[in-house]
């Protein structure tokens, strides 16, 4: 099945009770289709690499817009079902009024104390009330069936995602694929391993290994590439995620680092923010996985902890290119759990986002709050 069915499935049923939320998934779905049309017409790696990437950051759009439906969606069945719960006893009461009047004698239950003035009031009254009776019994059916209605909605997301998630599992190892046979990237020097290998075992601190990485190259040129100075605040991040710590804010151990972290979900693609130079990538230090872009002179883009990367030192790439992979996934299964990713409770808390990627700009070798670099202020 083509990812592009999956989350056709996936959105419609969403779009129907979130209509703000509607207008993210639609576009998303937009996005999706487009490319895969791409895809289908890829021919060389390059152009696989760059469809395939359209495509999971495709889904993971729509992901995002669905939860933000069932957010919605959980939330209108909690107001229903409390509702409902209040009217509970006003229910029983009614229910019990008609239960004494049915249990009486015909003759004897039309008559009042106060003769036939008092039994034609009451039975104006019953006439007046019948019709409101009525209108609440339809009302309180209406919202039944509405709540009924949301759950099996949630239900088939659910269902809908599991296969989406499968499929977009296929498209991230084929990306895996596509970038080892794509023609290679321009490269703008070489490394030299032994000097790398030597700076990595001398570097106590980020600050010590960021200043030497322009020792361990050879052959280097220079390359044009467009300029920041237009851009810086208005960059897109790395992956779609939420900020869970500020610059030099400590964390838990009382750890404070000069970059912010994000909190993203598992199997996120991370992408180039611009285009840049590959100055380093593999493991360091204690932040797992790094990657270290330059792009442009004296200034530097870090970016630690993604499960898998991609390119090599050196390679020139552009804005939108793939850097790598987070963690999180299922090994066995290859896929995140139908329920984690579509999981409502504690969000705005970074609950369902159990990766987190490191973020660190330096310029002169000097750290510079990302905040300032990039766009931060919604939620992805």
């Amino acid at each position: 099945m083509k990812i592009s069915t999956i989350i056709l499935a996936l959105l419609i049923p969403h779009v129907g009770f979130a209509q703000d939320a509607g207008a993210d998934a639609r576009a998303a779905l937009l996005e999706l289709v487009e490319a895969s049309i791409k895809l289908d017409k890829a021919d060389s790696a390059r152009d696989r690499v760059k469809a395939l990437t359209g495509t999971i950051l495709a889904y993971e759009s729509g992901l995002t817009a669905t939860r933000d439906g069932l957010r919605r969606a959980a939330v209108r069945e909690e107001q229903l079902s409390r509702k409902l719960e209040a009217r509970d006893s006003e229910t029983a009461a009614f229910i019990g009024v008609l239960q004494s009047l049915g249990a009486g004698p015909s003759p004897t239950i039309f008559l009042h104390p106060q003769g036939p003035t008092g039994t034609a009031r009451a039975g104006m009254l019953l006439s007046e009330m019948t019709p409101i009776l009525n209108a609440r019994a339809a009302q309180l059916r209406q919202e039944v069936e509405e709540v009924q209605t949301l759950r099996l909605l949630q239900q088939q997301a659910a269902d809908q995602l599991q296969l989406g998630l499968s499929e977009v599992q296929r498209a991230r190892v084929a990306l895996s694929t596509a970038i080892a046979e794509r023609t290679e990237l321009p490269r703008r020097f070489t490394e030299d391993p032994v000097r790398t290998a030597i700076l990595i075992s001398s570097s106590e601190t980020l600050d010590g290994f960021a200043s030497g990485l322009s020792q361990v190259t050879e052959n280097e040129t220079e390359v044009d590439l467009p300029s920041l100075d237009d851009r810086i605040g208005g960059l897109q991040l790395p992956v779609k995620g939420l900020m869970l710590r500020g610059m030099n804010e400590a964390d838990a151990a009382g750890i404070k680092r000069p970059g912010i972290i994000l909190a993203t979900r598992p199997g996120a693609l991370v992408n180039a923010p611009t285009a840049a130079t590959i100055r380093y990538v593999g493991p360091l230090l204690d932040y797992g996985n790094v990657m270290i872009l330059e792009p442009q002179t004296d200034t530097l883009f870090v970016f630690a902890g993604l499960d898998i990367t991609y390119g090599k030192m050196g390679q020139v790439i552009s804005e939108g290119t793939p850097l790598g992979l987070m963690g999180g996934l299922n090994t066995s299964a290859g896929n995140e759990d139908s329920n984690t990713a579509l999981s409502t409770v504690g969000d705005g808390a970074g609950n369902g986002r159990s990766e987190t990627l490191y973020i660190e700009v330096r310029q002169q070798n000097v750290p510079q709050d990302p905040v300032s670099w990039f766009r931060t202020d919604k939620d992805g």
